[in-house]
């Protein structure tokens, strides 16, 4: 994993340098060749809500063991916050911010051999009438003491010259390289298999802090605990990564999350591709949430995309490789959900049979002409989205791009709540619905039952062999006859008796069958005796021998029987037959 996300760094273009990096600066402090401030200018696209900024390609950059070593207060080089730079903020006078703007000023003069105008930017931000016009500017447009700021002299940025990168190198040698060296012999380093000297500590990945990360970033591996280290190694020499190799798979997996990290609940999930794909090529995409015409023809997009790689169209694709990273954060560290790494025609293939697995009818009776999306799947088990664990949202993301089986316990939340929403008579989820159905698609699948596999269709069923889909059906064509017989009653046989009876039919059924004589009576005689021909026909299914209890799978069918009776009925060819046996 870590020498694949080194090679995607390496493939990118990324900057790996160890001591540099991209950054993003909110703002540019102007002088013009002369040194004199202009003003504070808004770096990026200044009409946006939420402004990044401006990335620099190839910035200084010191690791947080540089920034701490020796108990000295530093700052970072020609890009740090305007808090440090122009004394800026509430916490202007702080020991701590002074001590760190004194140390910026201090780079600025130490690196006059290499840039000479630095020495005359140093001079600019000691100077308490410069330092008070910047504050100005800055308050004036509202910035935050903790955005990021650099210069602009003239036309030309500072940071971007190479001018300083080789007076940079030497300095951060003289400061240590990343710490308090490890000493002892090279070892094989875990990236790139070669004999290196290990990198002490390693730096921070970035943006996990809405899954649980923090701000600061947080530690991809770490030893700073007794019961983590081995054979007497100290720090990150138990998991041996050269400099330069911690510095490419940091920018590779940084530069995955800031691009193309998609927040699923409570973790972050990433991929990647060994050879470029397209975006309208890439499976993944269809698994989210897109605009709507997107939505619409995804599982017709996938399926003939695989035509295409079977049948040689897309040779291209029919040999490239994916990767896919699940993460979160927790106390610090990256927690690592998930690893997936596979062919390309095999996540096309199980992406497919995912949508296929959960298409089912819409609760109107017409079919939808896509599958719900992944979130919604999610969505579908709790709820609130807030509700959803990682190690959940990691499972179910393996279960659609590896096409494993769903685990049970995504079948009883879906059940619950498909229960909760048919006794509040509440539109059902058709993402639980179809979730149910594929639990079962799919087991049946791998124990080799293909036909149970089959019985399971996206519309009724009416020779499902199960009892308890017989069960449901009936349910719903009690209720049905009910709603024709009285209408709008409120709390009506579903509302009263449907948790009793995905349970227990053996102790309701019987009787809401023979109730449901007082309603047939109140029906057109066609009618109620097109009615009596399907209740029996249903209990000529369950052979009058109605389970007396239901284990969670036979409930789950149950509601699918419910579900896809329900939909049959609500069609206008199902409402248009009820009306026609009633007129003969």
């Amino acid at each position: 994993m870590l020498k694949l996300l080194a090679d995607y760094a390496h493939s990118h273009g990324l900057e790996v340098e160890p001591g540099f990096k991209p950054k993003v600066v909110r703002w540019a402090i102007v002088f013009d060749p002369d040194f004199r401030f202009l003003d504070v200018v808004e770096l990026g696209d200044a009409s946006l809500k939420k402004n990044p900024g401006r990335t620099f390609p190839k910035c200084p950059d010191l690791s947080q063991p540089e920034m701490v070593a020796g108990g000295e207060s530093r700052s970072h080089f020609l890009v740090e916050t305007v808090e440090v730079v122009a004394l800026y903020g509430k916490n202007a006078d702080d020991l701590k911010t002074q001590k760190k703007h004194a140390y910026f000023l201090k780079l600025l003069e130490e690196a006059e051999k290499s840039m000479s105008q630095l020495t005359h930017l140093a001079a600019r931000f000691s100077a308490p009438d410069v330092l008070a016009a910047i504050n100005v500017r800055l308050e004036a447009q509202r910035a935050g003491a903790g955005d990021k700021a650099t210069f602009k002299v003239g036309e030309d940025y500072p940071v971007d010259s190479d001018l300083w990168h080789d007076w940079w190198r030497e300095f951060r040698r003289k400061l240590g390289g990343g710490g308090a060296k490890l000493g002892g012999a090279p070892m094989r380093c875990f990236v790139t298999g070669r004999l290196a000297e290990p990198a002490p500590t390693h730096p921070k990945i970035e943006k996990l802090a809405d899954v649980g990360g923090q701000p600061s970033g947080d530690a991809l591996i770490c030893f700073d605990k007794e019961a983590f280290r081995s054979y007497g190694l100290e720090q990150s020499a138990n998991a041996a990564v050269s400099e330069v190799a911690v510095s490419a798979y940091r920018a590779g997996l940084n530069h995955l999350i800031k691009e193309n990290g998609r927040r699923l609940a409570g973790a972050k999930v990433v991929h990647w591709f060994k050879d470029k794909v397209t975006p309208a090529d890439d499976p993944f995409s269809w698994l989210e949430e897109s605009r709507e015409q997107e939505e619409l023809d995804a599982q017709h997009r996938v399926k003939n995309l695989l035509e295409s790689i079977k049948s040689g169209k897309r040779a291209d694709l029919a040999h490239n490789r994916f990767y896919a990273l699940t993460l979160s954060g927790a106390g610090g560290r990256v927690m690592v959900r998930d690893w997936m790494e596979g062919q390309f025609e095999d996540l096309a293939e199980n992406i497919s049979i995912w949508f296929e697995d959960l298409s089912i009818v819409y609760r109107d009776g017409e079919m939808p002409r896509s599958g719900p999306k992944f979130l919604a799947v999610l969505g579908a088990t709790v709820r609130d989205l807030n509700d959803l664990a990682a190690p959940f949202v990691a499972k179910m993301w393996r279960v659609a791009v590896r096409g494993e089986p769903i685990p049970r316990s995504a079948l009883a939340q879906a059940l619950e709540r498909v229960r909760v929403d048919v006794v509040r008579d509440e539109p059902v989820r058709h993402a639980a619905m179809g979730l149910m159905k594929a639990y079962h698609v799919r087991k049946h699948r791998k124990e080799g039952g293909e036909a149970m596999a089959s019985a399971l269709t996206p519309f009724l069923n009416e020779d499902h062999p199960e009892k308890a889909y017989q069960c449901g059906r009936l349910m719903a064509v009690l209720a049905e006859v009910q709603r024709r017989a009285l209408g709008d009653v409120g709390a009506g046989v579903v509302q009263r008796y449907y948790a009793a009876a995905s349970t227990t039919p053996a102790l309701v059924l019987g009787r809401l069958t023979r109730t449901s004589q007082f309603h047939l009576n109140k029906l057109d005689p066609g009618l109620a005796r097109w009615y009596e021909s399907r209740i029996a026909g249903i209990w000529g299914a369950i052979r009058d021998n109605v389970p007396p209890t239901l284990t969670l799978e036979e409930q789950s069918l149950f509601a699918l029987g419910y579900y896809q009776q329900m939909a049959q009925m609500r069609t206008p060819k199902g409402n248009k037959q009820d009306s026609d046996k009633g007129e003969e």
